[in-house]
């Protein structure tokens, strides 16, 4: 599907971008739960030498609650960039021990500042990624590569623009970054993923193909699909705008590799893994936050805010009432397996950055109650 760039508005960033015991979730290590699971290493890195002069890095080096390192990726051959916002208590001080959360990326990645640290920032009230995480006492592992990839393990090499070598994204976040990134934290064995948009499809997949591995999941404004026709082609126009095709990456419709990257078909996966989830989507219609009036208020020209609230209203309503339909999907298909989850349908809402933002702090009680209700 396409997912929309960002738009610049004053003092108002947005974008758009979609029989046997189980283990117990968080109760194994990496290498218990994830067959061929590795241990590398997690060097710190400079962000702004890193991150080739992205939004990102110089976020990171300009507030010190924000780490950088880089994971070498054996399956593509490459070292991936990553954000870390090390576990703190309410008086600032460390956290050992402490749960981990793992956070994608939607469809421009860091490639493109469609972050969640560049385009989830503190405004109007409500917290960004670094403050809403600083003090709850879990690390947030950001990984900051992956564009357009919807971070699966292609069945092919694209050569594109954003999409270039191997992509292994799976092997990368389950097999390669965990061991090296927990073990420098000195982290806990529990942990939990999110994804939203591009992503949402990719952290529910993670947990239905790695049962016990994440004691919480949250997907926000997601297609669960990949098999059928529908899906797969509107999958394939975000792919496409990374320089890769379908066929690259799951091939056809209705192969082996899409039925096995299909989110929705393989929900029956999550019963009895004692994972936590969270899911949620708006329903297209505009809500305050696509008004022009919003961004007029903000210091926005009229003909910005006009320019870009159609935009929100009119692509974005589109990709969120797709979307929309899609988180019914997996809602039907979830409660046919009996597999519990907390479902968040807002009455408005476009497929933007606000209501992700609201999301983080919406989930927040499933990952809570996930690391800490044994406590």
């Amino acid at each position: 599907m396409k997912f929309l760039r960002a738009l610049a508005v004053p003092a108002a960033a947005l974008a758009l971008t979609f029989g046997a015991v189980t283990p117990v979730a968080g109760a194994d290590t990496p290498s218990d739960v994830v067959e061929d699971a590795t241990t590398g290493t997690a060097t710190p890195a400079d962000p702004t030498e890193m991150a080739n002069g992205q939004a990102w890095g110089k976020i990171a080096a300009a507030d010190d609650r924000v780490d950088t390192y880089e994971v070498y990726s054996t399956s593509m051959e490459r070292q991936i960039p990553v954000a870390v916002i090390p576990a703190t208590d309410e008086a600032d001080e460390p956290v050992p021990g402490a749960p981990t959360i793992y956070l994608l990326n939607g469809a421009g990645g860091a490639e493109q500042d469609n972050d969640w640290l560049t385009l989830n920032k503190s405004t109007d009230g409500h917290e960004g990624t670094i403050e809403f995480y600083s003090g709850k006492g879990v690390n947030v592992v950001i990984p900051m590569a992956g564009a357009f990839s919807y971070y699966l393990d292609w069945v092919d090499t694209p050569k594109g623009n954003y999409l270039n070598g191997p992509q292994m994204w799976e092997t990368f976040l389950t097999k390669e970054l965990p061991g090296p990134i927990e073990a420098e934290l000195k982290a806990s064995n529990d942990r939990g993923i999110i994804g939203f948009s591009m992503s949402a499809s990719s952290a529910l997949l993670m947990a239905e193909n790695n049962p016990g591995y994440y004691d919480a999941v949250g997907a926000f404004s997601g297609c669960y699909a990949m098999a059928d026709p529908v899906a797969h082609m509107a999958h394939g126009l975000t792919v496409e705008r990374g320089g890769g095709t379908m066929d690259q990456m799951v091939g056809p419709a209705g192969s082996p590799a899409s039925i096995k990257n299909d989110a929705l078909l393989n929900a029956g996966k999550l019963a009895d893994t004692g994972t936590e989830i969270y899911v949620s989507n708006s329903s297209g219609l505009a809500g305050e936050t696509d008004m022009a009036g919003y961004y007029t208020e903000r210091g926005a020209d009229l003909a910005t805010a006009l320019a870009n609230s159609a935009v929100l209203q009119v692509e974005g309503g589109v990709i969120e009432a797709f979307t929309n339909k899609c988180t019914h999907d997996l809602k039907a298909k979830l409660d046919a397996h009996g597999v519990p989850a907390n479902f968040n349908f807002r009455n408005v809402g476009t497929h933007s950055w606000p209501t992700w933002r609201d999301d983080i702090s919406a989930s927040w009680p499933t990952f809570e109650n996930a690391f800490f209700s044994a406590e």
